[in-house]
């Protein structure tokens, strides 16, 4: 693996070229000869800080050492000029990325969103995996997603919510539990930047404990918070919708091929023919299918004009729908250097795997897109033959947290279904793990601020019509967690601030998050928002 021996982080891309650094070396000596002569015209006064000339040089002595310690990753053309044996995949020129390294043991798994889980609930989990599965296990994104649905629908509960004044809107759901003779509280809290799921047991416990004592117990920041109880006998399904609004069920992930010497977008995406082995790795994938009238999920492809090629290549993997953007049947545009129909799709893909007929290096900024994160290659080895195998290499950006299965070492696997479920479960989990990134932890969490407040919203507001009341509870109710009060007129400003946040989440596929995160239960909530508002108006 190619390696700096010393590094400067300036970010992922943020370096400075040669004809910067020149300027900056002259405006360096500019400043160095300008005397530091005070002012004698009037009083001196004490000095508050170094002279400005004195801190522009250990600014620019600063860069200069910088710039001298820096030592970028080589070109690729560097490396193609080395000659052979050539790596898979390399690290562009001022970094941004990793590269997995079969040879270092595989980080510790993260520690649950749900605590406290029993082991037998644990066991009934690891009976229930698929079998024939080589023990790769999928990365769950948030258990506490699927934490209501399994220990609270359905059953006798109860929900409260509260107007935070640091937090943010908090909503608690809880259930009183008896199991082999003992006591025990499942207890959900949601705050605008996550949920958690807690089981506690009562048996040390002289009562039990409060709503806000569990709200504090969950949330450190929770703490003197007053709740209200939700009354509306139709919350469940509300909730459940915005608990679930993260689960993903479906995944989209670019397929490109790599010719030998091919080192830029636009000759990957020139690429037409398909090769027996390239042929040989799709049937691998998935099955393919014609685009025409297709009824699975079809990742953002045309299935009813054509416009996106007349096949694609579709799998179900562990009840997870997979359609792959394969490059080579997308539609190709004659005098299109860039190929945009094509880019269009992979470009707008978080996780693509790249195909290498031949050892030629794949650089991760080859291609320009700010959705793609992570990068899965596999380079075929005596093709089309009883000794057919794969070799793999993983690359994302530095922000990307590690994800499994690790690789193996030697990463070599023998063609079969192995491999194939090795492939389709990296795939998954590297999407997941690509959602944790800066740029896609941002978007979610205002998304899911965003839903929650609305939420929050029409839960009071149905309580309060089932009481026979107007909005003053939930105004008695915040202006005692730290809120003024505002009267109808502020309900309706948050409601419509909610809801015009929610609804252009929505109309743009979560605020730029990837399209295929799972948003279906999302529509009823904003739809009963607009009903309240409605309603309000009407007054």
């Amino acid at each position: 693996m190619l390696r700096r021996k010393r590094s400067v982080s300036f970010g992922g891309f943020g370096w400075i070229d040669k004809s910067t650094v020149s300027a900056l070396r002259a405006r360096k000596q500019e400043l160095l000869s300008i005397p530091n002569v005070p002012d004698t015209g009037g009083p001196p006064s004490p000095p508050r800080t170094a002279p400005p000339t004195i801190k522009s040089a250990q600014f620019f002595d600063t860069m200069d050492k910088m710039e001298d310690d820096y030592i970028p990753y080589p070109k690729i053309e560097e490396v193609l000029e080395r000659g052979g044996p050539y790596p898979q995949v390399i690290l562009p020129e001022f970094g941004g990325y990793w590269i997995e390294d079969p040879e270092t043991p595989p980080p510790p798994a993260p520690p649950p969103h749900s605590l406290n889980i029993r082991g037998d609930e644990e066991h009934e989990e690891e009976e229930d995996a698929p079998a024939g599965d080589y023990g790769y296990r999928l990365d769950e994104i948030n258990e506490a997603a699927r934490a209501y649905r399994k220990h609270f629908l359905g059953r006798e509960h109860l929900n409260f919510s509260c107007s935070a004044s640091s937090v943010g809107n908090l909503l608690l759901s809880v259930r009183h539990e008896e199991d082999q003779q003992q006591e025990f509280l499942h207890v959900l809290i949601r705050c605008r930047v996550k949920s958690v799921y807690h089981r506690l047991s009562l048996t040390e416990l002289p009562d039990v404990p409060s709503v806000p004592e569990l709200a504090k117990l969950l949330c450190d920041e929770a703490a003197g918070l007053r709740f209200s109880p939700v009354l509306y006998p139709k919350a469940s399904q509300l909730i459940v919708n915005y608990d679930e609004h993260e689960v993903n069920n479906t995944f989209k992930f670019g397929v490109i091929y790599q010719r030998f010497g091919q080192v830029s977008e636009e000759e990957l995406f020139r690429n037409n023919d398909e090769t027996s082995a390239f042929t040989e790795f799709l049937q691998l994938l998935g099955d393919t299918v014609e685009l025409q009238d297709f009824k699975g999920f079809r990742g953002g492809l045309d299935v009813s004009h054509g416009q996106t090629g007349s096949q694609s290549v579709y799998t179900i993997h562990r009840q997870q729908e997979i359609m792959f953007h394969v490059s080579t049947k997308l539609p190709f545009t004659e005098g299109d250097t860039q190929q945009l129909q094509r880019k269009r799709h992979i470009g707008n893909d978080i996780v693509a795997l790249v195909f290498q007929e031949e050892a030629t290096p794949f650089v991760p900024d080859m291609i320009a897109s700010n959705f793609l994160h992570a990068f899965i290659l596999v380079q075929v080895e005596e093709p089309c033959s009883d000794n057919t195998c794969y070799k793999v290499s993983v690359t994302a950006r530095e922000d990307v947290p590690p994800f499994g299965p690790p690789l193996p070492n030697p990463a070599v696997f023998k063609k079969g279904p192995e491999f194939r479920e090795f492939v389709l479960t990296k795939l998954i989990n590297a999407e997941l793990a690509c959602y944790k990134s800066d740029r896609f932890a941002r978007l979610e969490e205002r998304t899911r601020a965003a839903l929650l407040d609305s939420l929050h919203y029409e839960l009071q507001r149905r309580s309060q019509s089932m009481l026979g009341l107007t909005s003053g509870v939930e105004e008695e109710g915040r202006a005692e967690n730290g809120h003024a009060h505002g009267g109808l007129l502020e309900s309706i400003k948050r409601a419509m601030r909610g809801r015009s946040v929610s609804m252009e989440t929505m109309s743009r596929g979560g605020a730029g998050l990837p399209t295929s995160r799972s948003g279906g239960g999302l529509a009823h909530i904003s739809t009963e928002v607009s009903r309240g508002q409605r309603s309000l108006s009407a007054r």
